[in-house]
Protein backbone atom coordinates (compact mmCIF):
# COMPACT_ATOMS: atom_id res chain seq x y z
CA UNK A 1 0.00 0.00 0.00
CA UNK A 2 1.41 2.95 -1.47
CA UNK A 3 1.33 6.31 1.27
CA UNK A 4 0.59 9.76 -0.60
CA UNK A 5 2.96 12.97 -0.11
CA UNK A 6 0.25 14.35 2.07
CA UNK A 7 -0.25 11.70 4.11
CA UNK A 8 3.40 10.83 4.77
CA UNK A 9 4.15 15.07 5.29
CA UNK A 10 1.11 14.43 8.46
CA UNK A 11 2.82 11.56 9.66
CA UNK A 12 6.45 12.57 9.85
CA UNK A 13 5.64 16.21 11.85
CA UNK A 14 2.83 13.78 13.99
CA UNK A 15 5.86 11.66 15.36
CA UNK A 16 7.97 14.73 15.61
CA UNK A 17 5.55 16.45 17.81
CA UNK A 18 5.47 13.17 20.22
CA UNK A 19 8.79 12.76 20.53
CA UNK A 20 9.25 16.53 21.77
CA UNK A 21 6.29 16.06 24.26
CA UNK A 22 7.95 13.39 25.34
CA UNK A 23 11.04 14.98 26.15
CA UNK A 24 9.36 18.18 27.73
CA UNK A 25 7.42 15.80 29.97
CA UNK A 26 10.57 14.39 31.30
CA UNK A 27 12.96 17.25 31.71
CA UNK A 28 10.00 20.05 32.65
CA UNK A 29 6.88 18.16 33.35
CA UNK A 30 5.35 21.63 35.43
CA UNK A 31 5.27 23.45 31.51
CA UNK A 32 2.68 20.39 30.96
CA UNK A 33 0.29 21.74 34.28
CA UNK A 34 -0.93 24.78 32.55
CA UNK A 35 -2.17 26.23 35.80
CA UNK A 36 -4.75 23.75 37.06
CA UNK A 37 -4.51 24.73 40.39
CA UNK A 38 -5.14 28.29 39.82
CA UNK A 39 -9.03 27.90 41.35
CA UNK A 40 -8.13 25.46 44.04
CA UNK A 41 -8.13 26.43 47.52
CA UNK A 42 -4.43 25.02 49.64
CA UNK A 43 -4.09 24.83 53.02
CA UNK A 44 -0.98 26.08 54.51
CA UNK A 45 -0.35 23.63 57.56
CA UNK A 46 1.57 26.91 59.07
CA UNK A 47 -1.86 29.23 59.49
CA UNK A 48 -2.99 27.58 62.58
CA UNK A 49 -0.56 29.18 64.48
CA UNK A 50 -1.64 32.52 63.35
CA UNK A 51 -3.55 34.75 65.40
CA UNK A 52 -7.09 33.56 65.71
CA UNK A 53 -5.94 31.34 62.78
CA UNK A 54 -8.36 32.14 59.76
CA UNK A 55 -7.60 30.87 55.99
CA UNK A 56 -8.21 32.80 53.11
CA UNK A 57 -10.31 31.38 50.54
CA UNK A 58 -9.64 34.17 47.86
CA UNK A 59 -5.52 33.54 47.83
CA UNK A 60 -3.96 31.97 44.88
CA UNK A 61 -2.11 28.78 45.38
CA UNK A 62 0.78 29.87 44.73
CA UNK A 63 1.20 32.62 46.80
CA UNK A 64 0.19 31.19 49.90
CA UNK A 65 2.45 32.00 52.70
CA UNK A 66 1.91 31.42 56.25
CA UNK A 67 0.17 34.14 57.69
CA UNK A 68 1.74 36.34 60.70
CA UNK A 69 -0.14 39.57 60.79
CA UNK A 70 -2.38 40.28 63.75
CA UNK A 71 -5.93 39.43 64.76
CA UNK A 72 -7.18 42.66 63.53
CA UNK A 73 -7.02 40.86 60.15
CA UNK A 74 -9.95 38.54 60.57
CA UNK A 75 -12.68 42.15 59.45
CA UNK A 76 -11.49 41.10 56.47
CA UNK A 77 -14.11 40.18 54.16
CA UNK A 78 -13.77 36.60 52.87
CA UNK A 79 -11.60 34.80 55.76
CA UNK A 80 -12.98 31.97 58.15
CA UNK A 81 -12.14 32.22 62.10
CA UNK A 82 -11.01 28.30 62.98
CA UNK A 83 -10.02 29.29 66.32
CA UNK A 84 -10.03 32.38 68.64
CA UNK A 85 -6.80 30.98 70.99
CA UNK A 86 -4.66 33.68 70.33
CA UNK A 87 -7.05 36.04 71.47
CA UNK A 88 -8.16 34.01 74.55
CA UNK A 89 -4.81 33.67 75.29
CA UNK A 90 -4.23 37.31 75.61
CA UNK A 91 -7.25 38.16 77.64
CA UNK A 92 -7.81 35.15 79.94
CA UNK A 93 -4.33 35.98 82.08
CA UNK A 94 -6.23 38.73 83.49
CA UNK A 95 -9.59 37.39 84.46
CA UNK A 96 -9.64 36.24 88.04
CA UNK A 97 -11.80 33.97 90.15
CA UNK A 98 -13.36 36.24 93.29
CA UNK A 99 -14.15 33.82 96.48
CA UNK A 100 -16.13 35.48 99.18
CA UNK A 101 -16.90 34.78 102.84
CA UNK A 102 -19.15 36.05 104.69
CA UNK A 103 -19.71 35.55 108.65
CA UNK A 104 -23.19 34.76 109.39
CA UNK A 105 -24.22 35.02 113.87
CA UNK A 106 -27.06 32.45 114.37
CA UNK A 107 -29.21 32.68 117.74
CA UNK A 108 -29.97 29.00 118.96
CA UNK A 109 -31.18 26.98 121.58
CA UNK A 110 -31.34 23.21 120.86
CA UNK A 111 -31.62 22.14 124.72
CA UNK A 112 -34.77 24.56 124.56
CA UNK A 113 -36.55 22.79 122.20
CA UNK A 114 -37.03 19.26 123.69
CA UNK A 115 -40.43 19.57 125.77
CA UNK A 116 -38.87 17.56 129.00
CA UNK A 117 -36.22 19.50 130.13
CA UNK A 118 -38.55 22.68 128.98
CA UNK A 119 -40.54 21.11 131.88
CA UNK A 120 -38.13 20.91 134.64
CA UNK A 121 -35.70 24.06 133.82
CA UNK A 122 -38.47 26.03 132.51
CA UNK A 123 -38.43 29.16 129.52
CA UNK A 124 -35.22 30.62 131.06
CA UNK A 125 -32.51 28.81 128.86
CA UNK A 126 -30.06 31.08 127.62
CA UNK A 127 -29.77 31.24 123.74
CA UNK A 128 -26.79 30.51 122.61
CA UNK A 129 -24.72 32.20 119.15
CA UNK A 130 -23.76 30.22 116.66
CA UNK A 131 -21.32 31.19 113.46
CA UNK A 132 -21.34 29.70 110.15
CA UNK A 133 -19.73 31.53 107.48
CA UNK A 134 -21.49 31.31 103.54
CA UNK A 135 -19.23 31.28 100.84
CA UNK A 136 -19.66 32.45 97.09
CA UNK A 137 -17.72 32.62 93.38
CA UNK A 138 -17.63 35.06 91.12
CA UNK A 139 -14.73 36.52 88.59
CA UNK A 140 -13.26 39.47 88.05
CA UNK A 141 -10.95 41.43 85.36
CA UNK A 142 -7.80 43.61 86.08
CA UNK A 143 -8.30 46.19 84.71
CA UNK A 144 -4.69 48.25 85.21
CA UNK A 145 -1.43 47.91 86.29
CA UNK A 146 -2.17 49.44 90.42
CA UNK A 147 -3.82 46.64 90.86
CA UNK A 148 -7.34 47.40 90.29
CA UNK A 149 -10.20 44.75 89.47
CA UNK A 150 -13.24 45.38 87.77
CA UNK A 151 -15.89 42.85 89.29
CA UNK A 152 -20.13 42.80 89.82
CA UNK A 153 -21.04 44.70 92.62
CA UNK A 154 -23.63 41.30 93.65
CA UNK A 155 -20.32 39.31 93.83
CA UNK A 156 -18.88 41.15 97.00
CA UNK A 157 -21.50 42.45 98.51
CA UNK A 158 -21.76 41.84 102.29
CA UNK A 159 -18.37 40.15 101.86
CA UNK A 160 -16.55 39.89 105.33
CA UNK A 161 -13.54 38.38 103.23
CA UNK A 162 -12.43 38.51 99.78
CA UNK A 163 -9.69 36.72 98.04
CA UNK A 164 -9.00 36.85 93.99
CA UNK A 165 -7.61 33.61 92.55
CA UNK A 166 -5.06 34.46 89.93
CA UNK A 167 -5.11 33.03 86.30
CA UNK A 168 -1.80 31.06 87.86
CA UNK A 169 -3.75 29.51 90.74
CA UNK A 170 -2.08 32.11 93.00
CA UNK A 171 -4.56 33.64 96.03
CA UNK A 172 -4.65 37.56 97.03
CA UNK A 173 -6.66 38.99 99.56
CA UNK A 174 -8.41 41.83 98.06
CA UNK A 175 -9.70 44.73 99.49
CA UNK A 176 -12.75 46.77 97.78
CA UNK A 177 -11.77 50.51 96.72
CA UNK A 178 -15.62 51.18 96.26
CA UNK A 179 -19.02 50.34 94.81
CA UNK A 180 -21.90 51.37 93.01
CA UNK A 181 -24.98 49.30 93.01
CA UNK A 182 -26.57 51.73 90.45
CA UNK A 183 -24.67 49.77 88.11
CA UNK A 184 -23.84 46.44 89.43
CA UNK A 185 -19.81 47.26 89.72
CA UNK A 186 -17.70 47.32 92.11
CA UNK A 187 -14.06 48.12 92.31
CA UNK A 188 -11.62 45.96 94.02
CA UNK A 189 -8.15 46.08 94.49
CA UNK A 190 -5.01 43.85 95.34
CA UNK A 191 -1.12 44.16 96.21
CA UNK A 192 0.86 42.33 93.68
CA UNK A 193 3.33 43.02 91.47
CA UNK A 194 3.34 42.18 87.45
CA UNK A 195 -0.41 41.67 87.56
CA UNK A 196 -1.26 40.58 83.78
CA UNK A 197 -3.78 43.47 82.45
CA UNK A 198 -6.38 43.06 80.12
CA UNK A 199 -6.70 45.34 77.11
CA UNK A 200 -9.42 47.79 77.03
CA UNK A 201 -11.75 47.64 74.07
CA UNK A 202 -13.91 49.85 72.40
CA UNK A 203 -17.85 49.05 73.03
CA UNK A 204 -19.23 51.90 71.10
CA UNK A 205 -18.40 50.35 68.36
CA UNK A 206 -19.55 46.88 68.70
CA UNK A 207 -21.90 45.62 66.36
CA UNK A 208 -24.89 43.43 65.85
CA UNK A 209 -23.65 40.27 65.23
CA UNK A 210 -20.09 40.79 66.21
CA UNK A 211 -17.86 37.57 68.02
CA UNK A 212 -18.12 37.83 71.38
CA UNK A 213 -16.13 35.24 74.43
CA UNK A 214 -16.89 35.44 77.88
CA UNK A 215 -14.28 34.53 80.16
CA UNK A 216 -15.16 33.38 84.01
CA UNK A 217 -15.63 30.67 86.57
CA UNK A 218 -18.75 29.24 85.90
CA UNK A 219 -19.95 26.80 88.82
CA UNK A 220 -16.40 26.87 90.51
CA UNK A 221 -15.42 24.38 87.64
CA UNK A 222 -12.19 26.85 86.74
CA UNK A 223 -11.84 29.51 83.80
CA UNK A 224 -13.58 28.50 81.28
CA UNK A 225 -14.74 30.29 77.71
CA UNK A 226 -17.79 30.50 75.93
CA UNK A 227 -18.30 31.72 72.24
CA UNK A 228 -21.52 33.75 70.84
CA UNK A 229 -22.20 37.02 69.13
CA UNK A 230 -23.49 40.16 70.46
CA UNK A 231 -27.42 39.81 69.97
CA UNK A 232 -28.43 43.68 70.65
CA UNK A 233 -26.75 46.62 71.83
CA UNK A 234 -28.33 49.32 74.57
CA UNK A 235 -30.75 46.78 76.36
CA UNK A 236 -32.77 48.97 79.21
CA UNK A 237 -35.55 48.69 81.16
CA UNK A 238 -35.15 45.31 82.37
CA UNK A 239 -34.96 46.29 86.24
CA UNK A 240 -31.41 44.89 87.19
CA UNK A 241 -29.70 47.87 87.57
CA UNK A 242 -31.01 51.64 88.20
CA UNK A 243 -28.77 52.72 84.77
CA UNK A 244 -29.12 49.94 81.94
CA UNK A 245 -27.01 49.70 79.04
CA UNK A 246 -26.86 46.17 78.49
CA UNK A 247 -25.02 44.24 75.77
CA UNK A 248 -26.84 41.47 74.85
CA UNK A 249 -25.45 38.18 73.86
CA UNK A 250 -25.74 34.43 73.42
CA UNK A 251 -22.15 33.60 74.94
CA UNK A 252 -22.89 31.21 77.56
CA UNK A 253 -23.10 32.91 80.96
CA UNK A 254 -23.64 30.39 84.13
CA UNK A 255 -23.49 31.25 88.06
CA UNK A 256 -19.89 32.06 88.84
CA UNK A 257 -19.52 34.19 85.15
CA UNK A 258 -20.44 37.02 86.83
CA UNK A 259 -17.91 40.14 86.73
CA UNK A 260 -16.24 38.27 84.57
CA UNK A 261 -14.86 39.70 81.18
CA UNK A 262 -16.99 39.71 77.95
CA UNK A 263 -14.18 40.39 75.24
CA UNK A 264 -13.94 40.80 71.56
CA UNK A 265 -12.44 38.65 68.90
CA UNK A 266 -9.42 40.22 69.16
CA UNK A 267 -8.78 39.70 73.05
CA UNK A 268 -9.70 43.44 73.87
CA UNK A 269 -12.28 43.34 76.67
CA UNK A 270 -15.59 45.25 75.89
CA UNK A 271 -18.03 43.95 78.57
CA UNK A 272 -18.28 42.73 82.14
CA UNK A 273 -20.59 39.89 82.83
CA UNK A 274 -23.50 40.74 85.07
CA UNK A 275 -26.58 38.56 84.84
CA UNK A 276 -28.67 36.44 82.61
CA UNK A 277 -32.28 35.73 81.80
CA UNK A 278 -32.95 32.50 82.71
CA UNK A 279 -36.19 30.25 85.02
CA UNK A 280 -33.60 27.62 86.01
CA UNK A 281 -30.56 29.89 86.68
CA UNK A 282 -28.85 28.11 83.83
CA UNK A 283 -27.94 30.05 80.44
CA UNK A 284 -30.58 30.22 78.37
CA UNK A 285 -28.54 32.16 75.78
CA UNK A 286 -29.86 35.29 77.01
CA UNK A 287 -26.70 37.14 79.18
CA UNK A 288 -25.84 40.75 79.59
CA UNK A 289 -23.21 42.45 79.91
CA UNK A 290 -21.98 46.16 81.30
CA UNK A 291 -20.71 48.16 78.43
CA UNK A 292 -16.64 48.54 79.39
CA UNK A 293 -16.98 52.28 78.69
CA UNK A 294 -19.32 53.13 81.28
CA UNK A 295 -17.45 50.50 83.36
CA UNK A 296 -14.06 52.34 82.90
CA UNK A 297 -15.59 55.34 83.90
CA UNK A 298 -16.87 54.08 86.91
CA UNK A 299 -13.91 52.27 88.14
CA UNK A 300 -12.00 55.98 87.35
CA UNK A 301 -14.67 57.88 89.31
CA UNK A 302 -14.32 55.24 92.56
CA UNK A 303 -10.26 55.32 92.14
CA UNK A 304 -10.38 59.19 92.25
CA UNK A 305 -13.22 59.83 94.71
CA UNK A 306 -14.21 56.95 96.55
CA UNK A 307 -17.78 57.19 94.56
CA UNK A 308 -19.05 57.74 91.25
CA UNK A 309 -20.01 61.25 90.54
CA UNK A 310 -23.81 61.99 88.71
CA UNK A 311 -25.89 64.37 88.52
CA UNK A 312 -29.22 64.70 89.88
CA UNK A 313 -32.21 66.84 89.83
CA UNK A 314 -34.43 65.04 92.71
CA UNK A 315 -37.34 63.49 89.79
CA UNK A 316 -38.55 60.11 88.87
CA UNK A 317 -39.27 60.42 85.17
CA UNK A 318 -41.55 58.05 83.40
CA UNK A 319 -42.25 57.24 79.40
CA UNK A 320 -45.39 58.82 78.06
CA UNK A 321 -46.90 55.68 76.36
CA UNK A 322 -49.67 56.22 73.76
CA UNK A 323 -52.28 55.33 76.67
CA UNK A 324 -51.02 57.76 79.30
CA UNK A 325 -50.91 60.62 76.17
CA UNK A 326 -54.73 60.03 75.06
CA UNK A 327 -55.44 59.97 79.12
CA UNK A 328 -53.98 63.15 79.97
CA UNK A 329 -55.76 64.75 76.87
CA UNK A 330 -51.61 65.41 74.63
CA UNK A 331 -51.59 65.57 71.12
CA UNK A 332 -48.46 63.19 71.19
CA UNK A 333 -46.37 60.89 73.27
CA UNK A 334 -43.60 62.77 73.39
CA UNK A 335 -41.27 63.68 76.02
CA UNK A 336 -41.33 62.29 79.84
CA UNK A 337 -43.92 62.78 82.85
CA UNK A 338 -42.39 63.49 85.91
CA UNK A 339 -43.77 61.11 88.30
CA UNK A 340 -42.26 62.22 91.14
CA UNK A 341 -40.61 65.05 92.30
CA UNK A 342 -38.52 65.68 95.41
CA UNK A 343 -39.36 69.04 97.73
CA UNK A 344 -36.92 71.61 97.60
CA UNK A 345 -34.75 69.23 95.21
CA UNK A 346 -33.17 71.25 92.08
CA UNK A 347 -36.01 70.60 89.76
CA UNK A 348 -38.60 71.76 92.94
CA UNK A 349 -36.48 74.89 93.43
CA UNK A 350 -36.67 75.34 89.56
CA UNK A 351 -40.42 75.56 89.37
CA UNK A 352 -40.84 71.85 87.47
CA UNK A 353 -44.13 70.52 89.27
CA UNK A 354 -45.14 66.69 90.43
CA UNK A 355 -47.15 65.52 86.59
CA UNK A 356 -45.01 68.12 84.68
CA UNK A 357 -44.24 67.19 80.56
CA UNK A 358 -40.35 67.50 79.92
CA UNK A 359 -39.82 67.64 76.52
CA UNK A 360 -36.16 68.75 76.19
CA UNK A 361 -33.11 68.48 78.49
CA UNK A 362 -30.48 71.26 77.31
CA UNK A 363 -32.18 71.79 73.57
CA UNK A 364 -32.13 67.41 73.53
CA UNK A 365 -35.23 66.02 73.00
CA UNK A 366 -36.10 63.54 75.53
CA UNK A 367 -38.66 60.84 75.00
CA UNK A 368 -38.58 57.68 77.25
CA UNK A 369 -37.13 57.79 80.73
CA UNK A 370 -33.81 56.06 80.48
CA UNK A 371 -32.70 58.71 78.19
CA UNK A 372 -33.57 61.12 80.42
CA UNK A 373 -32.15 59.79 83.69
CA UNK A 374 -28.98 59.31 81.31
CA UNK A 375 -28.63 62.30 80.07
CA UNK A 376 -28.94 64.12 83.36
CA UNK A 377 -26.79 61.27 85.40
CA UNK A 378 -23.70 62.89 82.89
CA UNK A 379 -24.16 66.47 84.10
CA UNK A 380 -21.73 67.65 86.31
CA UNK A 381 -22.80 68.68 89.49
CA UNK A 382 -23.31 72.26 90.33
CA UNK A 383 -23.97 72.88 86.25
CA UNK A 384 -27.14 74.66 85.20
CA UNK A 385 -29.47 72.47 83.11
CA UNK A 386 -32.02 74.49 80.71
CA UNK A 387 -35.21 72.67 80.60
CA UNK A 388 -38.36 72.86 78.28
CA UNK A 389 -41.65 71.58 79.70
CA UNK A 390 -45.39 71.81 79.52
CA UNK A 391 -48.04 72.15 82.02
CA UNK A 392 -51.63 71.52 81.82
CA UNK A 393 -50.83 73.05 77.99
CA UNK A 394 -48.74 75.52 78.80
CA UNK A 395 -44.88 75.75 77.80
CA UNK A 396 -42.22 76.81 80.36
CA UNK A 397 -38.54 76.97 80.61
CA UNK A 398 -36.73 76.18 83.68
CA UNK A 399 -32.72 76.51 84.84
CA UNK A 400 -31.82 73.95 87.27
CA UNK A 401 -28.63 73.21 89.18
CA UNK A 402 -27.69 69.63 89.32
CA UNK A 403 -26.36 68.39 92.67
CA UNK A 404 -24.65 64.94 93.17
CA UNK A 405 -26.91 61.73 92.68
CA UNK A 406 -27.34 60.38 96.74
CA UNK A 407 -24.82 57.94 97.14
CA UNK A 408 -26.99 54.64 97.34
CA UNK A 409 -24.30 52.21 98.77
CA UNK A 410 -21.26 53.99 100.22
CA UNK A 411 -17.52 52.58 99.39
CA UNK A 412 -16.26 50.64 102.41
Amino acid sequence: MKISGASRFVLKYFFIGVIIASVIAILKPDLLQLNSGRNSLVFDSSQTNNQNNYIDQNKQPETTPAITKPATQNRTCGRIVVSYADSVSKAAPAVVSIHTAKIIKERVTPVFKDPVLRHFFGRNLRSQTRKRIETSLGSGVVVDHNGYILTSYHVISDADEIQVVLNNGSAIKAEIAGVDQETDLAVLQVKAENLPVINIGNSDKLRIGDVVLAIGDPFGVGQTVTQGIVGATGRNSLGITTFENFIQTDAAINPGNSGGALINAYGDLVGINTAIYSKSGGSHGVGFSIPVNLAIKVKDSIVEKGYVVRGWLGIVPRKITPLMAEALGLSSDEGVFVEYILKKGPAYNAGIRQEDIILEIDGNKVDDARTAMDYLAGIEPGKEVTIRGMRRGRYYTAVATAIQRPITTPAK
